[in-house]
């Protein structure tokens, strides 16, 4: 399915999937691709347009435009909900599809999302999963724009039920749901910095690649 050498790196929101890839992206000299960008702005032109994230959102996916991922308001809470519920839609994932796998078909990259390496490319050579526990990745998430402000209490609280939704509902749609590959390789970030994260993964790859 792939031409080139691809590295799939999946997981939940907020583990650290983004930051990783991007690093190994640099690293390896491929390109990258944040499939979950492709969602949120198909739900960021939902959401414009007056509609209901949970309705038909196949046509706002076949015209996306490379205007709509350069956004700059892709990336909050608002977004954050609409774009799990328009990827739960099987007409949406189709019509991006084919889009995620010519990214990486000729030249290689890494790309990351939640199916990468159960769907979109299932024989990637280089499958990680990345989690952390929903208190780590809601703290992570809050302080991405909150950056000098404390989260407790019932506001942590409320941030972590966020988190665990979206875990949900990202887990038991009906197509492409959220899981590890079989063949993946899991770090769990909760205890590790982004170095140590990044170190893990280029051993494991140095391993694939023997």
């Amino acid at each position: 399915m792939s031409g080139g050498f691809v590295i799939a790196v999946d997981g939940p929101a907020a583990a650290g999937k983004g930051t990783l890839a991007r690093a190994l992206a640099e690293a390896y000299g491929l390109p990258y691709l944040d499939t979950g960008l492709l969602y949120r702005a198909v739900a960021r032109r939902v959401l414009n347009a007056g509609g209901d994230p949970q309705n038909a959102a196949e046509d706002m996916a076949q015209h996306l435009t490379a205007e709509d991922l350069q956004r700059n308001d892709l990336r909050v809470p608002e977004v954050d909900r609409a774009a799990s519920m328009v990827a739960s839609q099987p007409a949406v994932r189709a019509a991006l599809l084919e889009r995620q796998r010519v990214f990486g078909r000729t030249g290689g990259a890494v790309v990351d999302g939640r199916d990468i390496g159960t769907v979109v490319f299932p024989d990637a050579p280089v499958k990680l999963f990345i989690t952390a526990s929903a208190k780590t990745r809601a703290l992570r998430r809050y302080h991405q724009m909150h950056a000098d402000m404390p989260l407790e209490g019932e506001a942590l609280r409320h941030a972590v039920a966020e988190i665990e939704s979206r875990d949900q509902r990202d887990s038991e749609r009906d197509v492409a749901p959220l899981r590890a590959a079989d063949d993946a390789f899991t770090i769990d970030t909760d205890d590790l910095t982004a170095a140590e994260v990044f170190q893990k993964a280029c051993d494991y790859i140095a391993q694939r690649r023997k």
